[in-house]
């Protein structure tokens, strides 16, 4: 890679760290949330649920506008809604106002993650688009290695408002580099497809309307069911039904993302949603293995999904597509707040289930994936020049 190429790849990095660790910092707090504010499990996956909700709706909104503008001025745009939106949650002190503020955070948030994948499907070929998904999506393993524990520390000093402004004051500097160090990103604009006499709206229709998008939206869909169902009362379950301490989650988020394993998905759920008191090392153990196998799907999935759509609709097609990502988030994270119950002194009920529930997910997703695969072009997988090309 040129400077300049090292250069973007680790400002959107950076980003997504930022938009990442907002959104998972959220999980591990909850044991600490929930008797702050008194509130239920069902409440609390409300909490989480409105996020997605929220960041669905909005990436729906943005997808007819997505390609009509410079994407460096509509990532900031949204980012700095973001980091607005996180300063609320940092600030708020009782349940409704951490709803309304998390609404705001997932409106502006959720758009990002698109805009940054069609930056880089923009500006990368396909034969290096793994490779720099792969570099940017090590945003999610270095949210789990020093953002969550990190927060969780603070939190146990200060309050669990402290995450918050933590990722507020780091989001600051990372939105100063990206406004004096990204160039503009406008070549879509000047592409012999660009949509500049269609309508949001009918820009928008003619994104979903295409069959083999619709295949690639449903099966992410499904991808996002593991992480929304489970992380949610991750810490809950972690202290009340397995035996953890407050104290030690730090260590247990922190050593997780340190380990390697197998991506045994479905084994390490059945396992880690029937567990009952557990000594810290095993549970360390078996959160390793578990996360590996839940995001190690992230990397080559978006790959795929970046060579679906054709240039003048991939800024709507990463839209749509995030927006169904958060909308499927959020049913899951409400059903799973429905079907987890609290029993006597904080213990999670009906666990397992969510569990069954991810199985069955992971195996579809399998076979969707590989029917994408299949109806891709052969034009993207050979590695055609893409719409810009960076200096």
């Amino acid at each position: 890679m040129t400077r300049y190429q090292k250069l973007v790849v680790a400002l959107l990095a950076f980003l997504q760290f930022t938009v990442i660790l907002d959104f998972m910092t959220l999980s591990p707090l909850g044991a600490v949330l929930m008797p702050a504010l008194r509130i239920t499990p069902a409440q609390f996956g409300l909490v989480v649920s409105v996020y997605a909700f929220s960041a669905g709706t909005s990436g729906f909104l943005a997808a007819g506008f997505a390609d009509r503008f410079d994407r460096k001025k509509f990532l900031l745009f949204f980012y700095a809604g973001f980091v607005l939106g996180t300063l609320l949650c940092g600030l708020a002190d009782s349940y409704p106002v951490l709803l309304v503020a998390r609404m705001v955070t997932g409106g502006f948030g959720g758009v990002i993650g698109s805009v940054v994948f069609a930056i880089t499907t923009d500006l990368f070929p396909f034969e290096m688009r793994g490779r720099v998904m792969g570099f940017v999506q090590t945003a999610f393993a270095a949210s789990q290695v020093l953002g969550i524990p990190a927060g969780l520390f603070f939190s146990n000093l200060w309050g669990w408002h402290a995450p918050f402004i933590m990722i507020v004051a780091v989001s600051a500097v990372v939105g100063v580099f990206i406004l004096l160090w990204l160039q503009p990103i406008d070549g879509h604009l000047r592409g012999p497809g660009h949509h500049g006499g269609t309508s949001a709206l009918g820009h928008l229709r003619a994104t979903v309307g295409k069959p083999r998008y619709l295949q690639a939206f449903a099966t992410t869909a499904l991808l996002s069911t593991g992480g929304f169902m489970l992380m949610p009362f991750g810490s809950a379950f972690t202290v009340h039904n397995v035996g953890i301490s407050v104290d030690k989650l730090p260590v247990l988020y922190l050593v997780t993302t340190f380990t390697f394993g197998t991506a045994l998905t479905i084994l390490m759920v059945l396992i880690y949603t029937n567990l009952g008191v557990t000594p810290l090392p095993l549970v360390i153990t078996i959160n390793a293995v578990l996360f590996v196998g839940i995001f190690s799907r992230m990397v080559p999935a978006s790959a795929l999904m970046s060579a679906v759509p054709s240039p003048d609709t991939r800024g709507s097609f990463m839209s749509v597509s995030s927006s169904v990502q958060q909308f499927s988030g959020g049913v899951a994270s409400a059903l799973a707040g429905l079907i987890v119950v609290e029993g006597p002194g904080g213990v999670l009920l009906h666990f397992e289930r969510l569990g069954y529930v991810v199985v069955g997910a992971s195996l579809v997703t399998l076979v969707m994936m590989r029917q994408i695969h299949k109806m891709i072009p052969e034009t993207a997988k050979a590695g055609v020049p893409a719409v810009a090309a960076i200096d």
